[in-house]
């Protein structure tokens, strides 16, 4: 009997094991992204965390309303604290809102 190629069985060895290896390649390319993310939003978290803790902080260290201050002053702090990332755009929005209703 003379044989061109590996036959049936060879062939559907072939694809098996073909196979078994792209799923395993995808399983682990999976679990890496996965575990990318993860990690990720673990950042995002700590970086939200350390934003707010740095908003506590900038309150804390200035008073209230300091007597006489005028509001084109408090209207530049704001602006500073916005521009160190200390305030998001909505924030700051509220925070002038609030100050020219006065």
């Amino acid at each position: 009997m003379n044989r061109r190629g590996p036959g049936l069985l060879g062939a559907a060895a072939r694809t098996a094991v073909v196979a078994g290896t792209a799923s395993a390649v995808s399983g682990r390319v999976q679990r890496r992204q996965q575990a990318r993310f993860a990690e990720d939003d673990s950042e995002q978290m700590a970086e939200e965390r350390m934003r707010q803790q740095a908003q506590a902080q900038a309150a804390q260290q200035q008073p209230a309303e300091p007597p006489g201050d005028d509001l084109i002053s408090r209207l530049e702090r704001l602006a500073e604290l916005k521009k160190q990332g200390v305030l998001t755009d909505a924030e700051f929005d509220a925070q002038k809102a609030r100050l020219l209703a006065e």
